[in-house]
């Protein structure tokens, strides 16, 4: 089956479409389509046939169809949103779309058409709290939650219940986990044989593990653990977060050291061990490891370039193998996998 990737780019009002060899990682540019309006966070369906993009610097929403031999993408809708979010999801279903709002201090929900456009009027507005920085549903798409970052923020993740046939959002009990040290929690991901979730800290220059209760929806934290080598006293924020599809290593960015910080997981506990950082491309804003686990990608927001690394199955180092001139502000990188 053919492996595609996709990089929006804010400031070249683009996404550029590349296909990876998934014997060696390597990238080949495909097409660029034209995005006006400063594309941003992208997401995907869980069927893998349409892509969704918020144009941050005009507000709006945008869908469209993925061609499942060659990747290429052809536009479906767009639409005007009230104020530009940072990050989008769909329910495990793919019946709706879930977007959280850092300046809009919200989270939408918009009902995802038969065709696969995304309403850009939401069928749900719940106010948060300035600095909602991601949302997704649970495994068993029951449950949301919507961390918060530190200074902007109220510094805790919003917990919700979700109703996947009507895709409404009420708050559980608690309704949030406030956090005592001044993490920041920002994006999130889901370990795959566990029920644990590990967040990326902005503020913390750190990683969480939270236990999972999958009966109630609730979160408590086990573990934390930083992203930065000893020593390093400079300025820095993490960003996105990545898990391996084996569970067996997590990837977290660090903007300002300029790495990437890896870690083993143990399989019993879920805690996490320090393998060290690796160089990456300034302002690593965004990674992606690849649906084969072999591979991950990482985005220099300043350079403009994107950096591929071989994910060590043994040890989970990450090993240096191209760098790709892709275009101004890389905002989103999603490498997927198709039928052909």
């Amino acid at each position: 089956m053919p492996y595609f990737m996709y990089v929006s780019l804010q400031e070249d009002d683009k996404i550029s479409i590349f296909s990876m060899d998934a014997a060696t990682g390597g990238l080949t540019h495909r097409d660029d389509v034209a995005v006006p309006g400063g594309p941003a966070p992208l997401t995907l369906d869980p069927q893998r046939k349409f892509l969704h993009v918020a144009r941050r610097g005009s507000r709006e929403l945008s869908s469209y169809r993925i061609d499942q031999t060659n990747g290429s993408l052809s536009h479906i809708s767009t639409g005007p949103l009230e104020t530009d979010p940072c990050f989008l999801s769909t329910d495990r279903k793919g019946n709706y779309l879930l977007a959280s709002y850092y300046e809009g201090s919200k989270v939408t929900v918009h009902a995802i058409r038969d065709d696969g456009a995304a309403t850009a009027e939401p069928s749900q507005t719940v106010p948060t709290a300035r600095g909602a920085h991601s949302i997704q549903t649970d495994p068993s798409n029951k449950f949301a939650f919507v961390p918060h970052i530190a200074g902007n923020g109220p510094n805790a993740i919003f917990q919700f219940n979700f109703e996947e046939t009507t895709g409404n959002l009420t708050a559980n009990n608690p309704a949030r986990v406030s956090l005592q040290e001044e993490l920041g929690p920002r994006h999130f991901c889901f370990h795959p044989n566990r029920d644990v979730l590990y967040f990326s800290n902005e503020q913390g220059g750190s990683v969480t593990g939270y236990n999972f209760d999958a009966t109630a929806g609730t979160l408590s934290a086990f573990q934390t653990i930083s992203t930065l080598p000893d020593g390093f006293d400079g300025a820095n924020s993490c960003a996105q977060i990545q898990i391996t599809p084996s569970g067996n290593y997590l990837y977290a960015p660090n903007r300002g050291h300029n790495s990437i910080a890896c870690f083993s997981v143990d399989p019993r506990s879920g805690r996490l061990t320090s393998l060290g950082q690796v160089a990456s491309e300034p302002v690593p804003r965004a990674i992606n490891v690849d649906p084969t686990g072999n591979f991950l990608f990482a985005a220099g927001l300043e350079s403009g370039r994107l950096a591929s690394y071989r994910i060590n199955s043994n040890t989970g180092h990450l090993e240096p193998l191209a760098t790709y001139e892709v275009g101004r502000r890389p905002m989103w990188v999603l490498v997927t996998e198709l039928p052909g």
